[in-house]
């Protein structure tokens, strides 16, 4: 398939409109492209604190689909970017106005593109990890003299933002989305690639077409740059390739000895030449050590010093809905985590079985996407199984139509573990306000963030 990649000066023009620009990955842009003096406005489905924040910072967006609720300033076509993500139907009316009198609409990932073609791209690309490894390898970054800018695929707690700008950097940090195959748009120097596990099946059609997108994206990179990829990829690159991984000796990086000690996760970490004792993270579990490790492989072939690279791991604060801490007592736990697919599932219980081996553990879930569900069916299935208590929401749709038989209900059927129930959120807060220990799980991708903050007061209400 043949991806299109543009060659459009972004300087020609004064204004930049974006559809739906209350996506994590859209805000970005247009908080880069304010930053750069340019007039910024858009369109989004619904009121956010993520939209509400950027209209605070001097962006004019609406929320309904009218083409009178265009601003005029944005009418010349010669003068005017328009900016979109794949989740604005085809059907949309402003797209389709756009369409009509020829502006120039690009895709976010194409906008991208743009931006690394003018510096030094360095990319994160993988099934699971993205947003943690791409928000610790900017916060790594952010503390040397050279800096970086950077799209953020979440909030980093560090900056409460999701963008980090540096405009004499030769840096950008980027997630590599493969979503829709928006990475083949990209023109990267240097990438961090986590894992190549299936995924967006309904886009690729099956696993093998899958690898092949991380195939491509690998044959992009500058011989000059660096891949640094999970051991095992193999995936072919004319760049500096070295691998990492947790718990493997072969590995170019590995860490090993995990512990956790005295409230701290500590690793171990060998290097091609040297040692790493004691690496603290500060975020703790399994996969975070593993994307710790890979920031630590490219950061030292960039030539970063290890004291630099250590000290940025251990003031890493995380991301906003990875892993993040909303209740830390001696009796409740309560963390909230984006986790949306087996792997991910199985990384985040290992990480919570070592942290906390003798607690209780309820995991709430909210499946995100139908296909999705589908397709990893048995995964989910399995590591579900696996907590105390497992309690299901509705499956989240995004922009999908339901599939026959495919529902939270078929999933829970299959649970092997005995406390299992299917509720809808204000009954998961109902159910879940008077526990007072163990540990307490709100897993997914979709709108189950929303319960997050109410569940947060419920339990707090109960403890006081």
């Amino acid at each position: 398939m043949e991806i299109r990649k543009l060659h459009i000066d972004l300087n020609q023009f004064d204004n930049i409109y974006f559809l739906g620009i209350g996506g994590i990955g859209m805000s970005a842009l247009a908080r880069y492209f304010k930053s750069k003096g340019k007039n910024v406005a858009g369109y989004d489905r619904v009121s956010t604190p993520l939209t509400k924040s950027l209209e605070n910072e001097g962006i004019s967006i609406h929320y309904e689909d009218y083409n009178s609720s265009i601003p005029s300033e944005y009418s010349d076509k010669t003068n005017t970017l328009v900016v979109y993500t794949p989740a604005i139907p085809k059907n949309h009316g402003e797209l389709m106005h756009f369409q009509f009198h020829e502006f120039e609409l690009v895709k976010r990932s194409e906008v991208l593109g743009l931006i690394t073609q003018t510096s030094k791209g360095l990319g994160v690309a993988g099934t699971h990890g993205k947003t943690t490894t791409s928000t610790l390898l900017a916060h790594i970054l952010h503390q040397t003299p050279e800096g970086c800018t950077a799209f953020l695929g979440g909030i980093s707690t560090n900056y409460n933002s999701n963008l980090l700008l540096n405009p004499t950097s030769r840096y950008t940090v980027i997630e590599a989305d493969e979503f829709d195959r928006s990475f083949l748009r990209l023109s990267p120097f240097s990438s961090i690639i986590t894992s190549a596990d299936p995924d967006h099946l309904d886009i690729y059609g099956d696993p093998s077409h899958f690898r092949e997108g991380f195939k491509m994206y690998a044959e992009l990179h500058h011989e000059n740059g660096f891949v640094i990829q999970k051991y095992g990829l193999n995936l072919p690159t004319k760049a500096h390739t070295f691998t990492y991984a947790i718990g493997n000796s072969e590995a170019d990086f590995n860490g090993h000895n995990l512990h956790y000690e005295n409230e701290k996760f500590l690793m171990d970490v060998t290097l091609p030449y040297e040692n790493l004792v004691d690496v603290e993270l500060g975020v703790p579990g399994q996969h975070n050590a593993e994307n710790a490790v890979a920031c630590i492989a490219l950061c030292y072939q960039l030539g970063i010093d290890l004291p630099t690279i250590v000290e940025g791991i251990k003031t890493f604060k995380g991301v906003k809905r990875r892993f993040e801490y909303h209740i830390k007592t001696q009796q409740l736990i309560y963390i909230d985590d984006y986790a949306h697919h087996p792997t991910e599932l199985k990384a985040l219980i290992d990480s919570i079985r070592l942290i906390y081996p003798n607690r209780k553990i309820t995991g709430v879930f909210q499946p995100h996407l139908f296909t999705r569900t589908r397709d990893f069916f048995d995964g989910f299935v399995e590591q579900l199984s696996r907590f105390d208590e497992t309690i299901l929401m509705p499956i989240y749709p995004a922009r999908e139509e339901p599939l026959p038989g495919i529902t939270s209900d078929s999933i829970v059927n299959k649970l092997t573990n005995k406390n299992k129930q299917l509720l809808k959120p204000a009954e998961v807060i109902d159910y879940l306000k008077t526990q007072h220990e163990g540990v307490i799980l709100t897993i997914g991708a979709g709108d189950i963030d929303r319960i997050v903050e109410p569940l947060t007061k419920a339990l707090r209400e109960k403890m006081d």
